[in-house]
């Protein structure tokens, strides 16, 4: 019986306007400290070993979670020997999360060796989880029947609000808001704009085993989605 979870980065270091990119460090720390207690946890990207994480995110955050997880030893460790999605099977895990940065959006998303491990996770039943630019890596992603896994689920994700308000809408080539609401999702939005000082901006959505987070702040409650669905 499988007992690990796949944490999913980007490999994208750039966006479309020539402006840094990658994974966005909270919202790998934050999910990681949560499950790493109670599951073996492999990282993977498409390119594999050392994904970049984004430069501003590692100078916006300076929680103790996100510091320590660049300094953190088992994680350097994970970080280098990062698997590439294509050595990776389904099969192996119980669950798969994406950590978001605008990089998913550039390469995740468009990436068909991704598409079909999702596929593979989602049409055998297990955890499909995602957070901010994170649910763009699964644009691709379908039921056995070829249906958007977005179809008439509940689903959220960092909004075109938040991204206009940080003016970085020219780095990515979609919207992930946009494209969600396209497949189908019945999208749901916390009830501030990212950036107030308290939860309000906060926004996790359970639909079925689809578990989705809108932006950075709701990355620690989505791993915490995540373990009480495994723990379920």
């Amino acid at each position: 019986m499988a007992s690990k979870i796949l944490i999913v980065f980007t490999s994208a270091d750039k966006g479309l306007t020539g402006g840094p990119s990658g994974w966005y460090l909270p919202e790998a720390a934050h999910p990681y400290y949560v499950l790493a207690p109670h599951f073996d946890i492999d990282f993977a990207s498409p390119k594999g070993a050392n994904p970049p994480v984004d430069p501003v995110s590692v100078a916006n955050y300076k929680d103790d979670g996100s510091v320590k997880f660049l300094v953190d030893e088992v994680v350097q460790q994970k970080l280098a020997t990062c698997k590439k999605l294509s050595d990776v099977k389904a099969s192996d895990y119980v669950a798969i999360f994406y950590v978001g940065g605008q990089g998913p959006c550039i390469d995740l998303a468009f990436d068909p060796v991704n598409t079909e491990l999702a596929n593979e996770f989602w049409r055998t039943g297990k955890i499909v989880s995602a957070v901010c630019h994170g649910p763009g890596a699964l644009i691709g992603c379908t039921d056995a029947s070829g249906q958007s896994i977005f179809k008439g689920r509940r689903a959220t994700c960092f909004t075109v609000a938040e991204e206009k308000q940080l003016g970085t809408q020219d780095n990515i080539p979609f919207q992930p808001e946009e494209k969600l609401k396209d497949l189908g999702a019945a999208f749901e939005i916390a009830d501030e704009l990212f950036g107030a000082s308290d939860h309000a901006f906060v926004k996790t959505v359970v639909d079925g085993k689809l578990l989705t987070g809108q932006n950075p702040a709701s990355a620690l409650a989505l791993g915490e989605d995540v373990l009480k669905a495994l723990k379920g």
